[in-house]
């Protein structure tokens, strides 16, 4: 008998004793003698039975899935390599512990809202994950007035009863900016991302003031963070009368478009224009010139969130955690400017 076909009767049936007792013991209720609860538990473990995560939730009142709402288009997410790793690391911490991950796609805020609402109502998941949070984010008082739990990407503004995962991005622009002056840089532009999310204003704010205090002026150019929006704002920036020697991008995937429009144009990448992401991913390592960021790590954000929003949920322990500060990832795309 393979262990996914074991049940309870299997594992009564081999202990000895009945059913209810096993239901009572693997469940941790009280009513079982010590000596007979740990005969129970040792053979559920040589017989290698494991609960189904239904049959567990209607016994304790838990789904075993924690949710994850994006509002986002579905290419975004297609072309952004975080959330790839972010999912992987959420789903090592979920596969291990038995749980499973609710990911729902939503057009607009309307329909984000009833997605949590619905969730919630259903007890289809344990508690959510929320990325992207916004300056005024309703997602937060939402999910509390629904009694769910949640864990948030970053700090919220006007602080949360949740949970935050957070990453220092301060101390890895400054060194990019440093970087890029040190190189002999004079004309440096950033192409932000979309400014209702918290790490993009927080980004962009950081990058000029790390720019003002080597003494320049920045160039700012807004985005909502996809590839389509940076290979435009390249194009805007490259056909300007003062041409930037040196762009930084709100994410690698808008650098790396960035970096094709460059080359269409026949510019000598570093030589010409130097290039950089800010939030690192793996496909950075792998473009030609390989792409100088910001580690970010993304799976161990994934990894972090879960554990924090589990051990929410299962011990009602609520802690931040900090993650280390993203730091900076010299590679092939940033060289002093020609004629230096």
């Amino acid at each position: 008998m393979s262990p996914a076909n074991v049940t309870i009767n299997d594992v009564a049936r081999a202990a000895g004793v009945s059913k209810s007792l096993v239901s009572l013991t693997l469940n941790d209720r009280p009513g079982v003698k010590t000596e007979t609860r740990e005969r129970i538990l040792q053979t559920a473990r040589e017989l290698g039975w494991t609960p189904h995560p239904g049959a567990r939730g209607l016994t304790t009142r838990r789904a075993y899935a924690l949710g994850l709402v994006l509002r986002r288009e579905p290419r975004t997410i297609e072309v952004d390599p975080f959330f790839a790793g972010f999912i992987a690391g959420v789903e090592a911490v979920l596969s291990d512990r038995g749980n499973v991950l609710v990911l729902t796609m939503v057009p607009d805020a309307a329909a984000e809202e009833r997605a949590y609402e619905r969730l919630a109502a259903d007890k289809r998941v344990d508690g959510f994950l929320l990325t992207d949070l916004l300056a005024e984010d309703a997602r937060i008082p939402l999910i509390e007035r629904l009694g769910s739990f949640a864990v948030s990407l970053g700090e919220p503004l006007g602080g949360s009863p949740f949970p935050a995962v957070t990453r220092d991005y301060d101390p890895g622009i400054d060194d990019l900016v440093a970087h890029l002056v040190g190189l002999g840089h004079r004309r440096i532009a950033h192409v932000s991302g979309d400014e209702r999310m918290l790490h993009g204003r927080r980004r962009r704010e950081r990058f000029e003031r790390a720019v003002h205090e080597a003494g320049l002026t920045p160039v700012i150019v807004p985005t909502d963070f996809s590839p389509e929006q940076g290979a435009a704002a390249t194009a805007a920036l490259l056909d300007g009368e003062d041409r930037p020697t040196a762009i930084v991008y709100g994410n690698d995937p808008m650098a790396i478009a960035g970096m094709g429009v460059a080359h269409e144009r026949g510019l000598d990448l570093p030589g010409e224009l130097s290039v950089t992401g800010l939030d690192g991913s793996q496909i950075g390592s792998y473009v030609y010139p390989s792409l100088t960021t910001l580690d970010n790590d993304p799976a161990g954000f994934g990894q972090a969130a879960a554990t924090a929003l589990l051990r929410l949920v299962e011990d009602g322990e609520p802690g931040d955690v900090a993650l280390p500060p993203a730091r900076l990832v010299v590679r092939a795309s940033t060289a002093p400017p020609a004629g230096r």
